[in-house]
């Protein structure tokens, strides 16, 4: 018979079995990978072994109880038939494409991903990615100047993170594809094969076909949920320097993706809206509270990309006014910060 302590029988393996069965996003789970490794922690969730003790008694008991009616061989063995099937790739943390920016995360990395595309761009420098995510219900203002954004930034050679949703999300990707077929990496909150929104399929079609990338740390076959639409907030954050907000109302789940950037020490940019616009809530009080910088167009987003050194960065407002006096605002996007 097997089990899935048989088939965790390795760091690469118990991984991958871990990430098959457990919900991601969960800080005991990656406490555990820190102390013991992959192999003991499957061996310790199916039920057997010692709990370490520098991982909290009580929590550790919780967890065992939460997870073990999970650990389902079955579960894994279909996650890995499912994956040579659609000819994916898994990546651990060892290796080599293994997207660094994600440590970051500490024991709130994901276990795994599966991937569908060019991986080449996990290795790329952390500031050649741009992260930009916002309302669901956007207006015809954020998805214009969401829309020039994505393409100015994509003429600069940037990588564009969204995470394929309705609004924002899509019409970034949309107009990062139009520049450059190969140039959008969309993250997914469920597996790669389930494309969420079903209308979004040719989209994610066109991304994984034309050289971008769709990446999901849940194996193919998961549908996305509400805590995996959560958790998929730190993994958008993460792999990028920068996070930009064009549009999102002030309960937008995209704002999770901005405190997430925060958490991080990334940098936060968001486009201020008319106050009379309940769409642009979201970036009006990110800004008020200054958790981000004002964003006016690409040139913005390069200089929070490629920081100038602090002994040659001119004021904001003269930053401002030279950015005004240039002839094309398009031009003045691959430029080096003032």
């Amino acid at each position: 018979m097997v089990t899935i302590t048989s088939l965790a029988k390795d760091e690469r393996s118990a991984r991958v079995a871990l990430a098959s069965t457990l919900e991601p996003d969960d800080a005991v789970t990656g406490r555990l990978l820190a102390a013991v490794g992959a192999v003991e922690t499957v061996r310790l969730a199916a039920g057997a072994g010692a709990l370490p003790k520098n991982v909290d008694a009580v929590e550790a008991r919780l967890w065992r109880n939460k997870v073990a009616p999970r650990m389902d061989a079955r579960t894994v063995t279909q996650a890995l038939a499912e994956t040579d099937r659609l000819g994916l790739r898994i990546l651990i943390p060892s290796d080599d494409e293994w997207p660094t920016a994600l440590n970051d995360l500490g024991n709130r990395a994901p276990t795994a991903l599966w991937l569908r595309g060019a991986v080449s761009y996990l290795t790329a420098p952390l500031n050649d990615r741009v992260t930009i995510t916002g309302a669901r219900a956007a207006t015809s203002y954020g998805e214009h100047v969401t829309g020039e954004l994505a393409s100015n930034l994509t003429h600069a050679e940037r990588i564009i993170v969204a995470g394929g949703a309705y609004g924002i999300d899509a019409e970034t990707h949309r107009a990062a594809t139009a520049v450059r077929s190969g140039s959008t990496i969309a993250v997914l909150a469920g597996g790669v094969d389930r494309p969420y929104p079903a209308a979004h399929a040719s989209l994610f079609q066109r991304i994984a076909d034309g050289g971008g990338l769709l990446l999901s740390e849940v194996p193919p076959g998961f549908s996305p949920s509400r805590d995996r639409f959560v958790a998929r907030a730190r993994l958008m954050a993460a792999l990028s320097a920068a996070t930009v907000i064009p549009e999102a109302t002030s309960r937008s789940g995209s704002l999770r993706v901005a405190m997430a950037a925060y958490d991080l020490g990334r940098r936060i940019g968001a486009v201020p809206g008319p106050i009379t616009s309940a769409a642009s809530n979201g970036c009006n009080l990110l800004l008020a509270e200054e958790l981000a910088e004002v964003v006016t167009g690409a040139g913005d987003v390069e200089s929070m990309l490629d920081p100038a050194p602090a002994a040659y960065r001119l004021p904001p407002a003269y930053q401002q006014a030279a950015r005004r006096a240039a002839p094309e605002a398009s031009r003045s996007a691959g430029r080096a910060p003032l």
